[in-house]
């Protein structure tokens, strides 16, 4: 009896314990999010919010469609994500095939706005197939042309080693507190009047003594919002003394220095427009591209600037002093005028300037999103032209 009792214990004991182990997990609170993550799967919520850190909406162009553009009902589990160039029925397909419950397309497949969801449009049945299929839509397009490490940081490499910046900028995303605009006079106010405008929301007032005309005097200087910029003026002018010292300074946002639109590379060592454009084929990975020579330039000529824009170039690169300009595609006109400046131009075709990003992003997204979802670039994405 003794021995089977022994038997017994040791056989039930693990059991017991696994068991045991059990219930007190389930009595321990543990957040959604965390249960989810140990588990290899996140959040639609988290996913974007995690895409929105890498890469802010804010750095996209104004007219810009970005962000989270399809959302299946609420809770939508991501545990595989594919990445897309553009988001075409063949990619959506193939993210359906693999299991993907969101594809993050570089392009926004809703651009111009539907009026409707049918299957008679090739576009509206993306969406209404998303739906269906329960799979979420992400589109960064501007904002990750605008990164530090994004798209066109990935094209200005194509020709070898080189310092970039960005031909325009990104500005800074917020001012600190809010506030645009700064106005300081000489205070000449009465106590109450000043009250009035300290309890404005949106007013941050300090005073300050200054020496004008020998004299000390004080000074007012306060930080205010658009809005209340109105209304602190329309204080100010019952003292038309006090108005007539007013001094207004918009605030501006100081730029991002790795940040912005298009980018002007020196290359470490300059290299002839011959070996730039092997370079370049390699990089893109394309065994033919489009080449404008620059007036009283040859194959051997040497080039040291190259102004890169990945995907339609015109705007950003109009007029910038570079020996090459590396797009996807310009206008004719606009070849015309930089060939006649002497500047080569060399063409891609549009999502070839950008597709081999993707490859880059995927290591990027997948740290970001702490291994936790899948991330797979697509293999049916191409650009729509082909040289034949």
């Amino acid at each position: 009896m003794q021995t089977f009792s022994l038997w017994l214990s040791i056989t039930l004991y693990p059991h017991w314990m696994l068991l045991s182990w059990t219930f007190k997990s389930l009595l321990q609170p543990v957040s959604l999010s965390r249960w989810l993550a140990q588990r290899g799967v996140m959040d639609l919520s988290a996913v974007v919010s995690h895409l929105n850190a890498f890469a802010p909406p804010a750095l996209a162009e104004s007219w810009d469609n970005v962000g989270l553009l399809v959302e299946p009902t609420p809770p939508h589990m991501v545990q595989k994500l594919l990445l897309t160039n553009d988001l075409t029925e063949d990619v959506l397909e193939e993210a359906v095939g693999m299991g993907a419950e969101m594809v993050l397309s570089y392009h926004p497949p809703i651009f111009k706005a539907l009026k409707r969801l049918t299957c008679g449009n090739w576009k509206e049945r993306l969406m209404v197939k998303a739906l269906e299929k329960r799979i979420a839509i992400y589109s960064p397009h501007t904002a990750y042309d605008a990164l530090s490490k994004g798209v066109n940081d990935w094209l200005g490499r194509a020709t070898g080693p080189c310092v970039s910046l960005p031909l325009r900028a990104s500005l800074s995303l917020s001012h600190p507190g809010g506030n645009a605009h700064v106005l300081e006079f000489s205070c000449g106010l009465s106590e109450s009047v000043l009250s009035r405008v300290k309890s404005l929301q949106g007013v941050c007032l300090r005073t300050f003594q200054v020496s004008e005309e020998g004299e000390k005097r004080t000074r007012v200087r306060l930080s205010c919002s658009q809005k209340a910029l109105q209304q602190t003026l329309s204080i100010l002018t019952e003292d038309p003394c006090v108005y007539r010292s007013v001094e207004l300074l918009t605030l501006q946002k100081p730029p991002l220095l790795d940040t912005g639109m298009g980018r002007l590379c020196t290359l470490t060592e300059p290299v002839s427009l011959a070996t730039a454009l092997e370079r370049i084929k390699t990089h893109v990975g394309l065994n033919h591209l489009r080449l404008g020579i620059g007036r009283g330039k040859t194959l051997e000529s040497s080039v040291s600037t190259v102004a890169v824009c990945a995907g339609s170039g015109s705007s950003v690169l109009s007029g910038v002093p570079a020996d090459l300009y590396l797009t996807g595609e310009m206008s004719h006109h606009d070849v015309l005028d930089a060939v006649a400046e002497g500047r080569s131009v060399v063409l891609c075709e549009h999502s070839n300037s950008e597709r081999g990003y993707l490859k880059e992003l995927r290591v990027q997204l997948e740290e970001r999103l702490k291994g936790k979802v899948q991330v797979v670039v697509s293999q049916t994405d191409r650009d729509p032209l082909q040289v034949v």
